[in-house]
């Protein structure tokens, strides 16, 4: 049963659940509690009483014809004297009933309201006694009066607990009418909070429902300002979807140019068969129609890797670690490797500053320059020159400090150049804003000695490592293609 309930009725009845239970509890201990301050209150209000009933019962040996013309007051024969009560004795107040008795119990002056029972309750000065009546507690308080003359009397107060009862009745009464609707109000309060705080949750899941009913993955989960778990979800809910979205565009892409790029080499090679299969062909024949195959299946396989390495790299960029390595050391190995190409005899030569370190991936960073030295071949001038060069550019250091004392320049403070210069056939200038862009080949009659993913991947590789790629090219006289790295 509780499965089908929405997050909000289980934690609103879970809520209810314990409040009324706390509620309950209050209640109880508040009937507790009020019961024993009711009932010290009454033992207390009995002292009181006849504690102030003592001074109020004064001895005479004779009365003046003053104290006998006294109406007010009360006198009574005791012994060989008189008793004066005054009119400000208390026999009954509050329910706490006053007596003024002997020591064997005799009754004089006052009300006991249960004289009969206590007639064998002896007296104890000043001490609260208790007697249980037909079911009823009743609190007993005796006070020895010692002036003189009245060595032989007692005052006793006698009340009843039931004399709580009604203030007790009126707080259980109060408690019943005020807590239940103190519940009520503090439920539906709950109720709407929680309505309140799950609100995005509804939010975030309608617009998810709305994203995979009509695949748009532009949409976004706006609950307005925060930053409490919710909002904080619905935020990585937001980079999921732009992350979605990413991936999708990009497979969407990666099929477009897939399908664009290979149908050229699959056109190729399907031709290729087709007219190898129409008649007998010699050795030779078969021979070069399977080179051409094998020519056009490996441009297609080196593309399809190409584009998946940068794919990963655009939406993946975690997948490369990084460490920190020595860059002038990779730069000479790799200009080492390619100068052994030679290709049209074009020279390829490194000048490198030592001890050049950055914090990258050195994989990334060998396709980086492998690429630009490629491009360099690919687009050179027979007999012509590649120049690679690696220096570092320190901040500028004040005057004051540049001295022969100084320390030499951390290679961790400055800027950190890479270029590669040719003197090829050079770029177009209405062509260098899109050299970068994947598959665009500026020089289309050489378009099959590369796949347009060289110089994309490049830049890629260069925002990995927070720096960027410049070009300056004039064509007939050649480009030179610079990484610059800010450590």
């Amino acid at each position: 049963m509780l499965k089908k309930l929405s997050i909000r009725m289980k934690i609103t009845l879970w809520f209810s659940a314990v409040l009324i239970a706390v509620v309950a509890l209050t209640y109880f201990v508040i009937l507790s509690v009020s019961r024993q301050t009711i009932q010290k209150t009454i033992r207390d209000n009995l002292i009181t009483t006849v504690e102030n009933n003592v001074d109020e019962i004064e001895y005479y040996g004779s009365l003046s014809s003053d104290a006998a013309g006294n109406d007010i007051d009360y006198y009574m024969r005791y012994g060989s004297g008189y008793i004066e009560i005054d009119d400000d004795f208390l026999d009954k107040v509050n329910d706490i009933c006053t007596s003024l008795c002997q020591s064997d119990g005799t009754l004089l002056y006052g009300e006991n309201p249960i004289i009969r029972e206590t007639a064998g309750l002896d007296f104890q000065n000043s001490e609260v006694q208790r007697i249980t009546v037909n079911g009823t507690l009743y609190y007993v308080f005796d006070r020895k009066l010692e002036s003189e003359g009245l060595e032989d009397l007692w005052l006793r107060g006698i009340v009843s607990e039931t004399q709580g009862e009604t203030e007790l009745s009126a707080i259980s009464r109060t408690s019943l009418i005020l807590q239940p609707l103190l519940v009520l109000l503090a439920i539906t309060g709950g109720w709407l909070i929680a309505r309140r705080t799950l609100n995005p949750i509804r939010q975030i899941a309608d617009t998810a429902a709305s994203i995979r009913q009509g695949d748009d993955l532009k949409r976004r989960i706006e609950i307005g300002e925060g930053n409490d778990e919710l909002h904080r979800l619905a935020e990585q809910f937001n980079e999921m979807f732009t992350r979605l979205d990413d991936s999708f565009q990009a497979e969407q892409q990666f099929v477009s140019d897939a399908s664009h790029e290979l149908r050229t080499p699959v056109s190729v090679i399907n031709a290729q068969c087709e007219l190898t299969l129409e008649e007998p062909r010699t050795p030779d024949e078969y021979e070069e129609a399977l080179t051409v195959i094998w020519r056009q299946g490996r441009k297609m396989s080196r593309m399809i890797r190409d584009m998946l390495d940068y794919t990963r790299l655009e939406l993946q960029p975690e997948r490369y670690g990084k460490e920190d390595f020595d860059l002038s050391t990779l730069v000479e190995s790799v200009c080492y490797d390619m100068a052994l190409i030679q290709e049209n005899a074009i020279t390829l030569t490194c000048e490198t500053e030592k001890d050049i370190r950055i914090h990258g991936n050195r994989e990334l960073m060998t396709c980086l320059l492998t690429n630009l030295i490629s491009n360099a071949y690919r687009y050179g001038s027979t007999g012509g020159f590649i120049k690679v060069c690696l220096r570092f550019i320190p901040l500028s250091v004040p005057e004051n400090d540049a001295d022969s004392s100084s320390p030499p320049v951390s290679k961790k403070n400055g800027t950190i150049i890479l270029s590669v210069q040719d003197n090829g056939i050079g770029i177009a200038e209405q062509d260098l804003p899109n050299i970068f862009r994947r598959f665009y080949q500026a020089d289309t009659s050489r378009s099959g000695k590369g796949n347009g993913l060289g110089l994309a991947m490049v830049k890629e590789i260069a925002a990995f490592h927070g720096g960027e790629i410049t070009v300056e090219s004039t064509p007939g006289e050649g480009s030179i293609f610079s990484l610059v790295l800010r450590p």
